[in-house]
């Protein structure tokens, strides 16, 4: 039976070019498609960076100029600061899980806020690390009473977690309004949007872990749709190498045949010499040629002798 290598030989040449091709294309599209979506993503996140720069030093407007009751929050207008005045609905306070924050997950304390004209909104205060019961932070500070001017930016509802929506008592696994709604029994909270805390006047004996700035790091998104771009032209830069390598066994050998039966002619001892150096010389063509032991022996050596030098 013949060798994979003997038959990738006898197979025609167009045939064999036609399926690296073939398969160089293939590599090609697939890279394309891989390339485009990373690209996309690199997009979303510059677009995501050039909101949070515009928005989130922004002078403060009333939340009525910007968002009013019943409508939601446009994506442009994410970071973007409000102030508000009113009360805390304290009663109604719950937790937000598993929120990273200093490497840890911890906790936000969500608690509706009922503006002069009563709509409900809810503000993020802040977050907690998890106590010594992992199950609730050790200290969840309580809002200032009476009359409050808060400056908060806002923020859209998040989605329910894969998982659903069950969480302890008095806890949400995600910001979802709606849910939030429920949970705390605020049936007339504002689902348009929320807002994390930046400040609260009169502030209070004791405040939550103010939020963290979002990171301005553009992500590795660029850099991999530009790497698959490359793969794709290597697969088409390897397909020319392939292809030369072909041609050139294909000559060398051609040359050989020849040789072999011009001395045939007049010496069938060493043209038959010839034709065996001829199929040696065949069979050490390859794309990627071994090391020989002669050669790992001998880089071994020059490792030995520049170990020694030092």
């Amino acid at each position: 039976m013949p060798t994979l290598a003997e038959r990738r030989r006898t197979a025609p040449a167009v045939v064999r070019w036609t399926a690296y091709v073939g398969i160089a294309i293939v590599f090609a599209i697939a890279c394309a498609f891989l390339s485009h979506w990373q690209l996309a993503k690199n997009a979303d996140r510059s677009e995501q960076l050039a909101i949070i720069s515009h928005n989130y030093d922004a002078t403060p407007v009333a939340l009525e100029q910007l968002l009013p009751a019943g409508q939601t929050l446009k994506p442009t207008d994410q970071w973007r600061p409000v102030s508000m005045t009113g009360h805390y609905l304290a009663d109604s306070r719950i937790l937000a899980r598993n929120r990273v924050h200093s490497g840890t997950a911890a906790y936000e304390i969500l608690v509706p806020f009922q503006l002069a004209d009563g709509r409900v909104f809810l503000i993020d205060r802040g977050w907690e690390p998890p106590g010594n019961t992992q199950s609730l932070p050790d200290r969840i500070p309580a809002p200032p009473a009476g009359t409050v001017t808060v400056v908060a930016r806002l923020q859209p509802s998040e989605a329910v977690p894969p998982n659903g929506p069950d969480a302890p008592n008095g806890q949400v696994p995600s910001i979802n309004l709606p849910l939030v709604a429920q949970k705390t029994g605020q049936t007339d909270l504002d689902t348009g949007a929320y807002a994390t805390m930046v400040s609260e006047h009169p502030a209070p004996a004791t405040a939550p872990q103010a939020m963290e700035s979002p990171s301005d790091d553009p992500g590795p998104y660029l850099s991999y749709g530009v790497q698959w771009i490359l793969f794709a032209i290597m697969a088409f830069a390897f397909l020319w190498y392939v292809i030369r390598f072909e041609r050139r066994v294909r000559r060398e050998e051609a040359e050989d045949a020849a040789a072999v039966a011009a001395l045939a002619e007049t010496d069938a001892d060493a043209a038959a010499e010839l034709a065996a150096e001829a199929s040696d010389r065949r069979s050490k063509r390859v794309l990627f040629p071994k090391k020989t032991d002669r050669d790992m022996s001998e880089e071994d050596d020059l490792l030995d002798d520049l170990t020694r030098k030092r």
